[in-house]
């Protein structure tokens, strides 16, 4: 498949994927998952999803485990939304990208801070 058909692919995904988490029911997928990111084999049998969570590694391994539950509906989802005729197997992936950048940005932040403290 080429490249920039795969790369589409994937934003597909990765669209639908945020609008179907939001339809899941299972109390431990928490409200704040965002898919970061989203890789889909080349011969459509796998879709890597990467999440993250502002609620920490803990609730997001919670999340991990309704998501897993729940895959059934999800492909089932994906398919229908796609247009595909079947759904590839979805792996669910941890993903620290969205705590790291809000450590990050609070370090910078007090950083910042701190030089107009001291030029005054």
């Amino acid at each position: 498949m080429p490249s920039y058909k795969r790369g589409r692919l994937n934003e597909d995904v990765k669209r639908e994927m945020t609008a179907i988490l939001r339809e899941v029911k299972d109390p431990r997928v928490g409200g704040m998952i965002s898919v970061i990111a989203v890789d889909v084999a080349s011969d459509l049998s796998v879709a890597k999803i990467y999440l993250s969570s502002l609620e920490g590694l803990d609730a997001m391994r919670e999340s991990l485990k309704g998501l897993k539950s729940a895959s059934g509906f999800i492909r089932s989802q994906l398919a229908t939304r796609l247009g595909l005729r079947k759904a590839p197997e979805l792996r669910f992936i941890a993903d620290d990208g969205i705590e790291r950048s809000a450590h990050i940005a609070q370090l910078l932040q007090d950083t910042h801070k701190g030089e107009h403290h001291d030029d005054t």
